[in-house]
């Protein structure tokens, strides 16, 4: 990813452009100081400071991935390479899964409460959904580990792939793994007669994706704070708008409101009046 260029009346303002823009934390953005910007005399002939900015390496890594994923063809004609344990499924292209569940409900209790008792839940419900992923990646023609855990107590069953190309599985803002999710789910609980929360990762996709969408919050947050004018956010599903709520409630300066209609509802930060 390419230098950009984000300007604002300080350097600092510029970074929280920068920041908002590219929706990672201030701290991870590589940086070039074109110019510091001068107030004038008396706001006369005052100029803002320029920066160039991009992604750190290893957030440009990522982000590479995701980019790179979306564009991907159909087919390729090479071979991905084999990681080095044995693979137990084969994938590819998963765009078409997200267009049919373009926006999947992903929200979660903060806390997963913990029963006395644990649920009657077949163990085979793991070797069902595991032959199912299997039967799944390889009509998507994508190599992938399936690792699959089930606790009874929470009724949550917790999946993680591995594989060469998890980009194309996470998708564009993770929709793809949200859309994937969404079908395992509709699969398990066809079988099963008690309720099973599914969680579907990557490469600790969902981890990194709440630190960086709490870290655009706070940085959303400085510039609402120092602006006294609302932001809105681009349109996130519910469970990452909740992040964000969540993220802010405690914060003295700023509130959050959620506006639109669904798949385009967003979160908005604006100042709260009696702080100034």
């Amino acid at each position: 990813m390419d230098y950009r260029e984000f300007s604002g009346k300080t350097v600092e303002d510029a970074m929280i452009e920068a920041a908002t823009t590219l929706g990672i934390a201030s701290s991870e953005l590589d940086i070039e100081v074109i110019s510091k910007g001068s107030s004038g005399f008396l706001g006369l002939g005052s100029k803002p400071a320029v920066i160039k900015a991009k992604p750190k390496q290893e957030v440009k890594d990522e982000i590479d991935d995701i980019l790179s994923a979306a564009k991907k063809p159909g087919k390729s004609g090479k071979k991905a390479a084999k990681p080095a344990e044995k693979k137990e499924a084969k994938v590819q292209e998963a765009e078409p899964v997200a267009e049919k569940a373009p926006e999947v409900k992903t929200e979660e209790p903060k806390q997963e409460e913990e029963n006395l008792e644990p649920a009657e839940i077949d163990d085979s419900i793991i070797d069902e959904t595991k032959s199912y992923l299997v039967k799944l990646f390889e009509a998507m023609e994508m190599e992938a580990q399936i690792d699959i855990t089930l606790d009874k107590y929470t009724r949550t069953m917790n999946i993680d792939v591995e594989g060469p190309e998890m980009g194309i599985i996470i998708g564009k803002r993770g929709q793809t793994l949200d859309a994937l999710q969404y079908l395992i789910s509709l699969f398990v609980n066809k079988k099963s007669d008690t309720y099973i929360r599914i969680k579907l990762d990557t490469e600790n996709y969902r981890e990194r994706r709440r630190e960086t969408l709490e870290n655009l919050a706070k940085n959303i947050a400085f510039k609402v704070k120092k602006s006294r004018r609302p932001f809105s956010l681009e349109p996130m599903n519910p469970y990452e708008r909740r992040i964000i709520h969540s993220t802010l409630q405690g914060d003295k300066y700023v509130s959050t409101k959620s506006e639109g209609e669904e798949p385009y509802r967003k979160v908005v930060v604006f100042p709260k009046r009696n702080n100034k």
